[in-house]
């Protein structure tokens, strides 16, 4: 009899147990690392800033400057678009806008709206994705996708995720922040099948000249590998020479879009990184395979983004207005900086990549206790390669908020540097 009692009670137990033991997950998950913002909070633990100061934080890359009103009225004007199923392909409207603006902003002929651009939901979202429709993990031998290094994080998780190797080309001040692609071994290039570039490079705004990219497609004629070109800063730049794209490189050289797919976002541009609203253009067979990707991943932007993202790109008199607040700051900020750090105005972009008296966790550490300003440690955003880490001993400041704050931490930081420096003598 107690049997018959305990019995249901036992199965019971085991099977209460069994609902709470963790699924089985992708092995590839372990192979992520913390982002980098997840890091800083760990770094800033138990640590109190001055509370006789207002924060500023300049550590993360989001644009604050308004958004257009013409955005916005685009958004409004089209709500009916939330009522309809979004083709994954994007709306012909959008397209073209996307391939005229190409046309205006590079000086090629405007690229096929029907087979050579699709809009996506941010350069983020697309290049994570475009990572996992290309890589092939199958063959004999582990896949490599290279990357800069230091480098935006997407592009590790996406090759690990993706089934292939990381390989990290550093990029230093002798190289002028370019990845150094002779240093890469020909063992390497021949499992090569994704190579990320970001010009403007996020940390160092470097931007890659038309020899830079004349090398780089010489070895994918070599290897057959794709290249994926981040270009979201493309429009924050200082004088009147506009950064070089890679369609515009290629067109340059003679050459077709063969192997290469450019990737531009609005966040930066048009100052509304929560629309979520890019573009991948290029490629037109390596195209037609990531839209049936696609089709199957799920993200067609709504026709209501879709319909205030043409009227952004199809508008060029706000990005200027962007572009010369953010030259403002650069010209207030970078010289009050260069009083106490060794830092030099970038190409493009809008980070200062400024170079640290001692290891750059400290100093952020440090900073944020006794100024109460928030910047990125560089060693979070590489990794050690080749006997280095690239990013040590630097700090990415990201000068998003308006003039005064950016102008009041770069005082803060002069002073904090000085401290430092008045301590080491």
């Amino acid at each position: 009899m107690p049997l018959l009692v305990f019995q249901p009670v036992a199965v019971y137990l085991r099977l209460s147990l069994m609902l709470i033991e963790p699924p089985a997950m992708s092995p590839r998950l372990s192979l992520l690392h913390p982002y980098p913002f997840e890091k800083l909070r760990q770094l800033f633990a138990g640590v109190a800033p001055n509370p006789a100061l207002k924060a500023i934080n300049l550590s993360i890359g989001e644009p604050k400057h308004p958004t257009p009103q013409l955005i916005k009225d685009a958004l409004i004007a089209n709500f009916a678009g939330l009522e309809s199923y979004p083709a994954t392909l994007g709306s012909e409207v959008l397209r073209s806008s996307i391939s005229q603006w190409i046309a205006r902003r590079y000086g090629i002929a405007a690229p096929n709206p029907a087979t050579e651009i699709i809009p996506v939901d941010g350069s983020r979202e697309a290049l994570f994705a475009f990572a996992q429709a290309v890589i092939d993990p199958t063959g004999a031998e582990m896949p490599v996708v290279i990357s800069p290094n230091p480098f935006y994080q997407i592009y590790e998780g996406a090759a690990l995720l993706a089934g292939a190797e990381p390989y990290y080309v550093n990029c230093t001040c002798d190289k002028h922040f370019q990845p150094d692609w002779d240093s890469v071994p020909d063992a390497v290039w021949a499992r090569t099948q994704l190579v990320f570039v970001c010009s403007p490079g996020n940390p160092t705004g470097a931007v890659a000249s038309l020899d830079d990219w004349k090398k780089l497609f010489a070895l994918s004629d070599r290897h057959g590998f794709v290249i994926a070109s981040d270009e979201c800063y493309s429009e924050i730049y200082f004088g009147e020479e506009k950064p070089l794209g890679g369609l515009e490189a290629a067109v340059k050289l003679g050459r077709d879009f063969t192997r290469l797919v450019m990737f531009s976002s609005l966040s930066k541009r048009s100052n509304v990184p929560g629309m979520r609203s890019g573009f991948v253009a290029g490629d037109a067979q390596i195209l037609k395979q990531f839209l049936l990707y696609r089709t199957y991943h799920g993200c067609a932007m709504s026709p209501t983004i879709q319909a205030a993202s043409a009227a952004a790109w199809a508008d060029e008199a706000h990005v200027v207005e962007n572009r010369r607040q953010y030259v403002a700051k650069f010209r207030v900020v970078t010289p009050k900086l260069q009083t106490a750090l060794n830092v030099q105005m970038p190409d493009a972009a809008f980070y200062l990549w400024a170079e640290t008296p001692i290891a750059d966790t400290e100093f952020a550490k440090r900073l944020y206790q006794d100024e109460h300003v928030t910047v990125l440690p560089g060693s979070f955003l590489a990794r050690e390669a080749h006997g280095v880490n690239p990013g040590a001993h630097h700090i990415r400041i990201a000068l998003v908020a308006p003039l005064a704050e950016c102008e009041e931490a770069a005082e803060r930081i002069v002073r904090f540097t000085n401290r430092l420096l008045m301590k080491s003598c």
